[in-house]
């Protein structure tokens, strides 16, 4: 017998949960608290809720939560500040939503008196690392059951025969059958991983794109966007002031209109192993666009230097699980401040896949037309100055040329 006597899982009602829920009950024999995190998906939350209920859950312990505000402003527009892609390419869309999941399952153990939370994140993958980092260091005590590294349900093809036996009803997201993608959605991204992507040789077919039409199918007209920032953070597009997360939610449509957003990424896992998914992220691709097109004109260049020179190291974090670290916070702090003056606007063409920057403007810009100009300065630059920096710079050259021609080099 288990002495953990209530475990919180965060339960999406998938295939992987919806058999953990079941394994729990019948290895642990403990009372179980189901979590489900609106982030965005854009699918129906409440078959969730019914599928608990028909396991014996509790209604009382059982929470959906709309966690989509807190989720854009608090973690994915932070992020977004530091301009952060892990691997020059992932715009990080299930990374950033693991903190957020793991703060709220701890703030639901603590409210129910659970004294374990439980995942279904694989031992092969990322998601473990992130979500225990994150129990850990805000529940430091806290027991953690992970059914991957425990059971022997170890492929998709034993889940799907475990829930037929148990019927546990299972949504068939491949309409061609077998086993369906492992996927991942919120606000920012979705992503695809398994079946046929596990060949890196083979392209991913057009069915599987839920998000964005393909460049191809795009429009043939160019849509322009003008796009509204206040220290950091996006707050209009075309002057509609938006909340965060329906900001987000309105770049997605748009960018998915226009074929933009798509990635098929072989990266770099925390555990060592190399993995291949492939990413829909039209709303963020369009505010990193936006977002260093604004702070081009307002951040001092060394500045903007160190931020470029910090980002893979925060990019690093985030997707190795270290949100709530103390290193990551104080990244942040710095981040936070380079943004005091990051205000205006950044107008943007959308066209077949692509975003580009057409304009920028702001009262804090630090771009001085009257010295950058190639016409008639009227002395606010003196051209003969650059002179004596570039032989200073050189000086060290010239050295080191001078003493190689003494020894004959």
């Amino acid at each position: 017998m288990s002495d953990i006597k209530k475990v919180v899982l965060a339960y999406s009602g998938g295939l992987d949960t919806s058999v953990i829920l079941k394994w729990l009950q019948d290895t642990y024999q403990c009372e179980i608290v189901t979590f489900t995190a609106d982030l965005g998906q854009g699918e129906e939350l409440e078959p969730a809720r019914a599928k608990a209920l028909k396991f014996g859950i509790k209604p009382e312990h059982i929470f959906i939560d709309d966690l989509r505000e807190e989720f854009v402003r608090d973690f994915v527009f932070p992020m977004f500040r530091a301009n952060t892609i892990y691997e020059g390419e992932y715009l990080l869309g299930t990374s950033i939503a693991r903190p957020l999941i793991a703060k709220r399952q701890i703030e639901i153990a603590r409210a129910t008196g659970a004294d374990a939370v439980s995942h279904g994140a694989t031992g092969k993958g990322n998601d473990q690392v992130r979500f225990e980092l994150g129990y850990y260091s805000l529940e430091p005590s806290i027991k953690v059951i992970a059914p991957w590294r425990e059971w022997d349900l170890l492929s998709r093809e034993k889940l799907l025969a475990y829930a037929e036996k148990h019927g546990i009803p299972v949504e068939m997201k491949h309409k061609q059958g077998g086993a369906p993608y492992s996927m991942d959605a919120n606000l920012l991204h979705i992503s695809y991983e398994g079946r046929h992507l596990e060949d890196p040789k083979a392209e991913a077919e057009e069915a599987m794109w839920r998000w964005t039409v393909s460049p191809e199918q795009a429009p043939d007209q160019a849509e322009y966007l003008d796009i509204e920032y206040e220290k950091g953070d996006p707050i209009a597009i075309n002057g509609k002031p938006y909340k965060p997360h329906d900001l987000l939610a309105e770049l997605n449509k748009i960018g998915g209109k226009h074929g933009i957003g798509r990635l098929d990424l072989v990266e770099n896992r925390y555990v060592g192993m190399k993995s291949r998914g492939c990413y829909e992220t039209p709303g963020g691709t369009i505010l990193l666009k936006a977002h260093r097109g604004i702070e081009s004109i307002t951040l001092d260049r060394e500045v903007a230097h160190l931020k470029d020179d910090l980002m893979p190291r925060y990019a690093s974090l985030i997707y190795n699980g270290y949100w709530w670290a103390p290193e990551r916070v104080a990244l942040q702090t710095l981040i936070d401040h380079t943004q005091q003056q990051v205000s205006g606007f950044v107008r943007l063409k959308l066209y077949k896949g692509s975003v580009t920057v057409v304009a920028r403007d702001s009262k804090n810009t630090l771009f001085d037309q009257t010295i950058a100009t190639f016409d008639d300065d009227g002395g606010a630059y003196n051209q003969a100055d650059a002179g004596g920096f570039i032989k200073l710079n050189a000086l060290r050259m010239r050295i080191a040329a001078n003493a190689r021609r003494k020894r004959g080099l």
